[in-house]
C-alpha cells in the first residue's frame, strides 16, 4: 500500500472520530482547569486518544473483531454488548448530537427572530441526513471523499482559529473549578469519555480494516502495521486540536462566562475573526459533524448487515439515517441526558475487555478470566450508570463510595483487578479449559 494511501485513510479515520465532543468539551476542560490545564488535558488525552486507538489496535490483533472479543465473555453477552454499543454511538446517541451540535453552530446563528426555530432544524435535518445517506451508500469511496477533500478542508479550517487564538488571545490561565483544583488528571480522564471515541472504535475497526484490505493488503502482520500508521495519523491531529482547543478555552475564561465548549468557541471566533469567525466556525462544525455521522452509519451498517443475513448494507443505512433524523429533532438537551449515564457505565466494560485481549495468550481459559473480569466490572459499572441517570442506590450507594478511587470515579479499577485475578486463580485451578481459541478459528 502507498504511503499516500496510508496517509489518506488516517485523515479519514481522524474525521470519523472528530465531531462534535470532540470540539464542544475541550474547551469547557481548558477554561474549567485553568492553571491545571496541562495536566488535565494529559488525561483528556489518555482516553480521549490513546484508548480509541488501542482499541483499534486490538481489533486489528483478532479476526472477528470486537464480537469475536466479547465471544470470549459469552456469545450472548458479545451480542447484547455490541448491538447496545452500535445503538448508541449510531442512531439512538451519537448520530443525532452531531448532526444536532451541526445545526446548532452551522445554521443556527443566521436564523432571524422570527423564524420557527423547529421547522427550520427539521428542513436542515432532511438536507444533513439526505447527504450522509448518499455518502455512506458507497463505504468503497468514502476514502476519497472524507480523507482527500473533507478532511483537508477541516483541517485548514482549525488551522485558521487555532493560529488565530494562539496569537489574539494572551489572558493568563485562571484559577481552577473546584473538581480541577485536586485530581485534574483523573477529572480529565473521566471527561474523554464524552467524546465517545473509545466506542466508535469499537464501530470504526471494521471500516478502517476494510479499506486497507481494498488496498490488496491481506496478510494479517501488514494489517496491523497499517491500522498503527493509520492510528497515529489522526491521533496525532487529534491531540494538536485539542491541546489548541484548549488554550483557547483557557485564554476565553477571564473574558467572561460561559454555559458549555460551544459558547467558548462562538464568542471567541467572533471575537478574533468578527462575523467571518461565526462562519468559519460554523464550517468546522458542520464538516465535523458531518464526517462523524457518515462513518458512524457506514459502521452500523457493516455490521448490523452482517448480524442479520435478510438485512442488507443498504437497508441498515436507511433505517440508521431515518431513526437519526427522527431524534436529532428531538433538541441536543434531551439527547445529552442520556449520553452520561450511558458512557460511565460501557466506558469501563471497554476498558478491561481492550485491556484483557492483550494478555489473552497467557489463559488457559479465556472464558473464565474474561467472564470473572467483566461481571465484578459490570456490576460497579452499572451502579454508576444509576448514580449518573439521579437515582441513589441506597447500602450499595455507601459501599461503591466506600471503594479505593471513588473519589476521581473511577471505583470500577478495584473490583476489575480482583474480578480478573478471581478469573487467574480458576484458570489454573479448575477443570479442563474450554478453548476459545479454536472456536474463534471456527467462526472465522
Amino acid at each position: 500500500m502507498k504511503k499516500l494511501d496510508t496517509l489518506f485513510i488516517g485523515f479519514m479515520l481522524f474525521s470519523m472520530f472528530f465531531g462534535a465532543g470532540n470540539l464542544i468539551f475541550p474547551p469547557v476542560l481548558g477554561a474549567s482547569s485553568g492553571v491545571n490545564y496541562w495536566l488535565a488535558m494529559a488525561g483528556f488525552i489518555v482516553t480521549g486518544v490513546g484508548l480509541p486507538f488501542i482499541v483499534l489496535l486490538a481489533i486489528s490483533l483478532v479476526k472477528g473483531g470486537v464480537q469475536t472479543i466479547g465471544n470470549r465473555v459469552h456469545p450472548v453477552f458479545s451480542t447484547v454488548f455490541t448491538v447496545a454499543v452500535y445503538l448508541c454511538i449510531g442512531p439512538f446517541l451519537a448520530i443525532p448530537r452531531n448532526a444536532n451540535v451541526a445545526f446548532e453552530m452551522g445554521f443556527a446563528p443566521y436564523m432571524g427572530g422570527s423564524m420557527n426555530k423547529t421547522l427550520v432544524l427539521l428542513l436542515f435535518s432532511v438536507l444533513f441526513f439526505a447527504l450522509v445517506y448518499m455518502v455512506s451508500l458507497n463505504p468503497t469511496k468514502m476514502e476519497k471523499y472524507m480523507g482527500r477533500f473533507i478532511t483537508p478542508t477541516l483541517l485548514l479550517a482549525m488551522v485558521v482559529l487555532c493560529v488565530v487564538g494562539f496569537v489574539k488571545l494572551d489572558s493568563p490561565f485562571q484559577h481552577p473549578t473546584e473538581q480541577y483544583t485536586s485530581g485534574a488528571f483523573f477529572t480529565g480522564f473521566l471527561e474523554g469519555y464524552n467524546t465517545m471515541d473509545a466506542l466508535a472504535a469499537l464501530a470504526f475497526g471494521i471500516v478502517i480494516l476494510s479499506a486497507i484490505k481494498k488496498r490488496g493488503v491481506k496478510d494479517s502482520k501488514q494489517l496491523r502495521n497499517y491500522t498503527l500508521k493509520a492510528s497515529l495519523i489522526a491521533g496525532i491531529l487529534l491531540s494538536m486540536i485539542y491541546v489548541c482547543l484548549g488554550v483557547i478555552g483557557a485564554r476565553m475564561a477571564g473574558t467572561g462566562t460561559f454555559e458549555n465548549g460551544t459558547e467558548i468557541l462562538s464568542t471567541a471566533a467572533t471575537l478574533l475573526l468578527g462575523q467571518n469567525g461565526t462562519m468559519l466556525l460554523g464550517l468546522i462544525f458542520t464538516l465535523a459533524c458531518f464526517t462523524t455521522v457518515v462513518g458512524l452509519t457506514t459502521a452500523c451498517g457493516h455490521y448490523f448487515s452482517e448480524l442479520i443475513p435478510k438485512a442488507n448494507y443498504k437497508t441498515v443505512i436507511l433505517v440508521v439515517t431515518l431513526v437519526g433524523f427522527t431524534l436529532s429533532n428531538l433538541g441536543l438537551n434531551q439527547i445529552l441526558k442520556v449520553s452520561v449515564p450511558f458512557l460511565v457505565t460501557a466506558y469501563p466494560l471497554t476498558i478491561v475487555l481492550i485491556t484483557l485481549t492483550f494478555f489473552s495468550r497467557y489463559y488457559r481459559s479465556q472464558r473464565k478470566v474474561y467472564g470473572s473480569a467483566m461481571l465484578f466490572t459490570g456490576i460497579v459499572a452499572v451502579m454508576g450508570g444509576l448514580n449518573a441517570f439521579g437515582l441513589d442506590l441506597g447500602p450499595l450507594q455507601t459501599m461503591k463510595e466506600m471503594l479505593p478511587l471513588s473519589s476521581v470515579g473511577m471505583e470500577w479499577v478495584v473490583p476489575a483487578l480482583v474480578g480478573t485475578v478471581t478469573g487467574l486463580v480458576l484458570d489454573k485451578f479448575g477443570a479442563k479449559p474450554q478453548v476459545v481459541e479454536n472456536l474463534e478459528a471456527k467462526a472465522s
